[in-house]
């Protein structure tokens, strides 16, 4: 809740049991305007050194937290909404949203969740998300890397309260 409480768009890695892909992510986190990331247990230690030198050092810059087993996905998600979160799940469903959806960019406070290499995220985390959320793919491409799906995501959804500094 802490760790929340003054932040706007927050990263959820539900079960990212690879420490490249983690510390990707937190590097894409930092660049692009995530204030926080939070792990699920069974995530890959953001502090091991893989994932500390992937992410270029950026896991000491972004706040992050892992989350107790018995929270996630129901109390945590309980959690989020009361501090006004809404919940982006990343995956792939026939009622899923455009990430350009406008909606999206006018939440005051959002969660976007990423779940694990192959499986994604798990069928009742979705069903517990406000939005399902998918990046459009093309050539017959099924779905992008976690790491990559969460640097695009960061992008369009964090663009808007971003302050790039040269």
């Amino acid at each position: 809740e802490e760790l929340c409480k003054n932040a706007r768009r927050v990263a959820v890695l539900e079960g990212i049991v690879d420490s490249t892909n983690v510390g990707a992510i937190f590097r894409s986190a930092a660049a692009l305007n995530m204030d926080a990331v939070l792990l699920t247990k069974g995530s890959s230690d953001p502090l091991y050194r893989r994932a500390v030198r992937v992410s270029m050092g950026t896991v000491f810059q972004i706040q992050w937290t892992i989350m107790d087993a018995g929270d996630w996905p129901e109390r945590a998600m309980q959690e989020l909404r009361s501090m006004g979160y809404r919940t982006a799940a990343m995956a792939f469903k026939e009622d899923s949203v455009s990430l350009k959806d406008e909606r999206l960019k006018k939440e005051e406070r959002l969660a976007i969740v990423l779940g694990t290499e192959g499986d994604g995220l798990a069928g009742r985390t979705i069903a517990d998300c406000d939005y399902t959320v998918m990046i459009p793919m093309a050539h017959g491409v099924d779905s992008l890397n976690v790491a990559a799906a969460s640097a695009v995501a960061f992008w369009q959804l964090g663009r808007n309260n971003c302050t790039i500094k040269h």
